[in-house]
Formats: structure tokens, C-alpha cells, sequence
């Protein structure tokens, strides 16, 4: 499992991103699906602990799911 080991900097954080990317369609008992298990579980953790997200910008939450909807301000006139 070259990918799974702690995360305690912005370079380790970046680099289990990137081996998530890479073996993310792997089967599930597989040693990909394993260390694809335990680098998920390390990565809401880090970002638990050093991402802040914060609440959405209203305008901008309408604004997404008018594109995911395929809406314009037009359609939102009664």
C-alpha cells in the first residue's frame, strides 16, 4: 500500500488526493480497494482538522443548482 500513511502537511494531503485519484474505480477487496478504504478515512480527517468549509454563499448555492438543474432566471419568475 505505497499511498496510506498519516497526513500531517499540505504535501501529504496533496498526495493521497492524487493516489485517491488514481486507484479510486478499484474493487472494494482488492489492495487498492483497501488502501483506497484507509486513504479516504485519513483524508476526512485531515481536512476535518485543517479544511474549514463554512457555509455557502446563498446567491452562489442558487446559482448551482440552477446550472445543475439546467434553470435560468428566467424559469424562477412565477
Amino acid at each position: 500500500m505505497v499511498g496510506a500513511k498519516p497526513i500531517h502537511t499540505e504535501e501529504d494531503y496533496e498526495a493521497a488526493l492524487a493516489r485517491i485519484e488514481e486507484i479510486f474505480e478499484a474493487e472494494f477487496d482488492s489492495p487498492e480497494g483497501k488502501e483506497l478504504d484507509i486513504l479516504v478515512d485519513l483524508v476526512e480527517l485531515y481536512e476535518s482538522e485543517h479544511v474549514p468549509m463554512g457555509y455557502p454563499d446563498p446567491i452562489e448555492a442558487i446559482r448551482f443548482r440552477m446550472e445543475q438543474s439546467g434553470s435560468s432566471q428566467h424559469d424562477l419568475v412565477p
